[in-house]
């Protein structure tokens, strides 16, 4: 503890302002213990990531230690084992430290290790929800939402705010390894505001979803060639009531996916090329943070990254420098990924549309589609009953 600003006393250095509360609830808690902490990274060499300030890296000639900081937890990682007692060590010099060992439970994901993959799933979580919300006997269904399904504000009486929130909350945390629920839960997030009683019947259906692929996760395989590639698409008027649309990403690195988003655009496209192309410009910022990132990793990938698109207007207006009459409506922030197609960075090509897996971003999809798409960045336990606890 240290005399605040504006109390300095020469006389009564010792002296320090008396807490009525405890430090935890305090606004100022979370900086003064990051500062703190990664204060003494720093002092052990460790430098954080400019793309990615919870990752700390310390390069060293035989290979890098990186430490993954969540507030006080720390994952940390490296190829030579004695590199991470010495981390462990200089920590425990500064901080009370507990070592859990292998990382086989971070942040309510469970990794499970075997000789030939790591498997990231929220099985434990989905049971425990499932629990708290009263649905562990609930009937699973196939598909989060129904396909032709068209939800509305104005649907008549609405349903308890609290149940239908505290549902929701829980399902956006479980979105982190099954990608497969972030159109439904984007959907369902436009109405948090007095929810009609059919959108609560809509976030149970969601939970008889989660109920049958409780077992899924992302699989990553060992000796998979560590390539990044990039799927985007769009859902022109998509949405049934302003008719704004919505794209969606993902990213696989080697044989699952890395990284994916969907997201409604804040303005309505005029065709489905403007549409295509805005999500293309998305989906190019994130492929360059990706390869940023990565390179602090030393993980080499090839200077262009390849992404697929079902839209052949689209990337040509994105090969095209001249800005024709039918897209001056475009803002100017947009053509970000035509400048990078010059430069080489990222490289649009076509997908055929019954191969497009971004359509489990954009829209509801039927069982055998939705099951197809979702197989190839994740793992089901049909296959993989050796993960199940």
């Amino acid at each position: 503890m240290v005399q605040p600003l504006g109390l300095h006393s020469e006389r009564n250095t010792s002296v320090v302002c008396r807490l009525k509360k405890s430090l935890y609830g305090l606004k100022q808690a979370p900086h003064a213990w990051n500062s703190k902490i990664t204060h003494r990274l720093h002092k052990m060499g460790f430098a954080a990531s400019k793309f990615d300030p919870s990752l700390l890296i310390q390069n060293g000639s035989e290979g890098s230690v990186c430490i993954l900081l969540y507030v006080d937890d720390l994952v940390i990682t490296d190829p030579d084992l004695t590199a991470i007692s010495k981390v462990k060590s200089q920590l425990s010099e500064a901080f009370e430290m507990k070592d859990l060992g292998d990382l086989h439970y971070f942040l309510a994901i469970e990794v499970i290790h075997t000789p030939d993959d790591i498997l990231l799933s929220q099985c434990h979580y989905v049971l425990n929800m499932l629990y708290k919300f009263g649905m562990m006997d609930c009937r699973p269904v196939s598909t989060p939402l129904d396909k032709n399904l068209k939800l509305r504000p104005d649907l008549g009486a609405t349903c308890t705010e609290t149940r239908f929130r505290q549902i929701f909350g829980s399902l956006i945390y479980l979105t982190i390894t099954q990608f497969d629920l972030s159109y439904p839960v984007g959907v369902i997030s436009q109405f948090m505001l007095r929810p009609p009683v059919e959108h609560l019947q809509c976030v149970h259906r969601i939970m008889r979803y989660v109920r049958a692929t409780k077992v899924r996760g992302l699989l990553y395989r060992h000796g998979v060639a560590e390539q990044l590639v990039g799927y985007t698409d769009a859902n022109w008027t998509g949405d049934a009531s302003d008719r704004r649309s919505t794209s969606g990403f993902t990213f696989s690195l080697g044989r699952a996916a890395v990284a994916w988003s969907n997201k409604m655009r804040p303005t309505v496209a005029l065709s489905s090329t403007d549409a295509e192309y805005r999500g293309a410009t998305v989906a190019t910022c994130e492929a360059i943070w990706l390869q940023r990132l990565l390179h602090d990793l030393r993980i080499a990938v090839p200077t262009t990254i390849p992404i697929y698109c079902d839209n052949i207007s689209s990337m040509q207006l994105a090969k095209n420098p001249v800005f024709h009459a039918r897209t001056k409506h475009i803002e100017v922030h947009y053509h970000f990924v035509c400048e990078r197609v010059l430069r080489r960075e990222v490289e649009l090509r076509y997908v055929r549309t019954d191969r497009q897996i971004v359509d489990i971003f954009t829209k509801a999809l039927g069982s055998d589609k939705l099951c197809a798409t979702s197989r190839c960045a994740a793992h089901e336990g049909e296959n993989g009953n050796k993960y199940r606890h």
